[in-house]
């Protein structure tokens, strides 16, 4: 092989085919804009969170006896008064607390300025403490006031439980306050739940048994949108890096392939 063919034996040229070319075409627009969608994401989120933290920061202020924007009210730090119904305690499956099992305990609040009943999340029992005589430290009689955070229960769908038809006395598997007023033969109950802030020293060592702490307040809100943007960019990269190398063909014989036979014996 002379010197000449040997050269161009080693050269390669970029040859790129359409079916690859229109392959790569669909798969970076797929990958681009998803990644362009996740910063979108982001930025909504990132502001979402802002609000919640404005919100969380206010002074608590008297919730209003008619509540037409549930989402406009929820994590806002909320003042009640009124007198629970201790005897209509609802139980809520809890989270895991401080290595322990158990239940949030939802109770009926009715209002002194006539607005009605609402769910208070009064805390997290223990399951040995399901029974409602196992805590009656917790019970509030007469008329109190209530500080906490107003939530607005979310639907059942993938992530979130649906709660079937309880038995009587069962544990539920989300707060639904329609339905939970339905079981408790209540009528109609406000659309949220508010969770009462932290008591101070309930729960802890030395308390009496079976007290209610409240609820610390809880904004869940991952935020991993900057991570699948740059997953769904650099997928793209890799992509049009893999076309490129792809679609370079070799200058002798206009494939991939080793140099066909004639030239090799030339």
């Amino acid at each position: 092989m002379s010197a000449t063919a040997v050269e161009t034996a080693g050269r390669r040229h970029f040859r790129p085919t359409l079916g690859a070319t229109l392959v790569t075409l669909a798969g970076l627009a797929v990958t681009i804009g998803l990644g362009t969608w996740q910063l979108e994401r982001l930025h909504w989120k990132q502001e979402l969170i802002a609000r919640i933290d404005r919100q969380m920061a206010a002074p608590p202020a008297p919730l209003p006896a008619r509540i037409d924007d549930p989402a406009a009210w929820e994590f806002r730090p909320v003042t009640l008064a009124g007198h629970f119904l201790n005897d209509k305690d609802l139980l809520v499956i809890a989270r895991p607390h401080q290595g322990q099992v158990g239940y949030e305990v939802l109770t009926p609040f009715e209002r002194a300025d006539g607005a009605g009943i609402l769910l208070v999340n009064r805390g997290f029992v223990p399951m040995d403490r399901r029974d409602p005589a196992t805590r009656a430290a917790a019970r509030v009689e007469g008329e109190t006031t209530v500080r906490g955070i107003v939530r607005v229960p979310q639907p059942p769908g993938v992530f979130q439980p649906g709660n079937g038809t309880p038995a009587p006395g069962s544990a539920w598997m989300r707060a639904d306050p329609p339905a939970m007023a339905a079981a408790l033969s209540l009528g109609g109950v406000a659309p949220v739940v508010v969770e009462m802030v932290p008591v101070k020293g309930a729960g802890l060592p030395g308390a009496p048994a079976g007290t209610l702490a409240g609820i610390e307040p809880r904004v869940e809100l991952p935020n991993n949108h900057l991570q699948y943007a740059l997953t769904w960019y650099g997928l793209a990269v890799t992509l049009a890096g893999i076309y490129v190398l792809s679609q370079r063909k070799r200058a002798d014989t206009g494939t991939d392939g080793r140099p066909d036979d004639r030239i090799s014996g030339a």
